[in-house]
């Protein structure tokens, strides 16, 4: 049986915050992707069929909470401190046999590097453990994004190796590797398990 998903959904830890993608959000927003451009454009995201003009921002959040009342995705606004900083999305909720979801994420780059986006994904994972039932969380990261690659190896997600051609990325198909988890790996929580591999690597801990 599936989990209920009774969105909106607001998760917090500290100054980071996950939250629904709101249409007041479309000023900060849009100076946020454009501002990141060059840092965000590579890994975007593209489809190779011919489709016609992108969705306007009201569109855009319309759909993303019709895809989350539905149950198949938790599409999240990243705040810190109350600011617009990226976004992280729960995508591809399965239940079944399976029970698993994919996360994906984004975050500018003037906040990179704080431990927002690995906190925002320790909350998303724990909620989806924890209230939807999930088993099985997996992040699909290209080989080539450095950045992307030190979030997951700062939560211990496992790395599964290299599925070729798995997505379509700037006009081609582009390799990603695959990083999992799943609830045995972290009885205690994944948040806790962030927050003790943090106090572990503080100076005089």
């Amino acid at each position: 049986m599936n989990a209920v998903v009774r969105w909106p959904v607001r998760l917090a830890d500290g100054d980071v915050g996950l939250r629904p993608l709101r249409r007041r959000d479309q000023a900060a927003w849009l100076a946020l992707r454009a501002e990141n451009a060059a840092w965000l454009e590579p890994w975007d995201a593209t489809s190779p069929l011919a489709s016609g003009p992108p969705p306007t921002f009201w569109q855009y959040v319309r759909s993303l909470n019709a895809q989350a009342r539905s149950g198949q995705s938790l599409p999240f606004a990243v705040t810190c401190s109350g600011e617009l900083v990226g976004q992280l999305t729960v995508s591809s909720i399965t239940y079944g046999s399976l029970c698993s979801a994919s996360i994906g994420y984004w975050v500018s780059q003037h906040v990179a590097g704080r431990g927002i986006i690995p906190t925002g994904v320790a909350l998303a994972t724990d909620y989806c453990f924890a209230r939807l039932g999930l088993h099985r969380i997996e992040i699909n990261i290209r080989p080539e994004n450095e950045p992307s690659l030190r979030v997951v190896a700062k939560l211990g997600l496992r790395d599964e190796g290299v599925r070729e051609r798995y997505l379509h990325i700037q006009g081609h198909w582009a390799d990603h590797r695959t990083f999992a988890l799943t609830t045995e790996e972290v009885p205690q929580g994944l948040l806790a398990r962030w927050h003790a591999t943090q106090a572990a690597g503080r100076p005089g801990s």
